[in-house]
């Protein structure tokens, strides 16, 4: 079942991100549901202005709004108790690619703090750095090979009465989500490493 309150909540977000001038990546956004689980999510990718195709800095954003999560909103919308409210599961991953050389996961993970502002009444807590290798069809060709790193942080928004009833109070609470996430992918951008010429270059 789609449920308003999620809506309103990927619109905040949309919100919250163009107001920090980050730019949405063109076929990047997802609208899923899983058949089997009953599970709802988003997905999206943002980048700063003017990072090109594909940009070296970026944020992956998804939400996931659980079947259990839509039962407890359906109990409050009919006015009865639910064990829990509702939550929101949310996932940013900041992301450096087009890399010519691996990256120093500790270099990264300096500028980055280990938890984002608070969402309500709690905050995203970051995990351990990922790094990736793509090579091509000859593997000792190190012009041909890219490399990445990601750092998540993820978390959940527990909706409480006055984000139930009124849109209004998501917006208040993602707000600073944009804008953090756009300074976070200023300091990974601002960060020494070697990236692999741009296509077009």
């Amino acid at each position: 079942m789609l449920d308003h309150v999620f809506t309103d909540a990927i619109g905040a977000l949309r919100d919250a991100f163009e107001d920090a001038l980050l730019e949405r990546q063109a076929g990047e956004e997802r609208f899923q549901t899983d058949v089997l689980a009953g599970d709802i999510s988003w997905e999206n990718s943002y980048a700063l202005p003017g990072e090109g195709q594909p940009p070296r800095v970026c944020a992956d954003v998804s939400c996931v709004w659980p079947t259990w999560s839509q039962a407890a909103y359906l109990s409050w919308y009919a006015g009865e108790s639910a064990a829990e409210p509702p939550r929101i599961e949310i996932k940013i991953l900041l992301r450096a690619q087009c890399l010519a050389v691996p990256p120093d996961p500790g270099v990264v993970l300096d500028v980055l703090p280990p938890s984002s502002p608070d969402i309500g009444r709690e905050s995203l807590a970051r995990g351990g750095p990922r790094v990736e290798s793509l090579y091509a069809d000859d593997p000792d060709d190190a012009d041909a090979t890219e490399h990445a790193i990601d750092v998540s942080y993820e978390g959940v928004y527990e909706l409480d009465e006055a984000g139930l009833s009124d849109g209004a109070e998501l917006d208040k609470h993602f707000t600073a989500l944009g804008g953090w996430i756009a300074s976070m992918l200023v300091r990974l951008g601002d960060l020494e490493l070697r990236y692999k010429p741009a296509l077009g270059d």
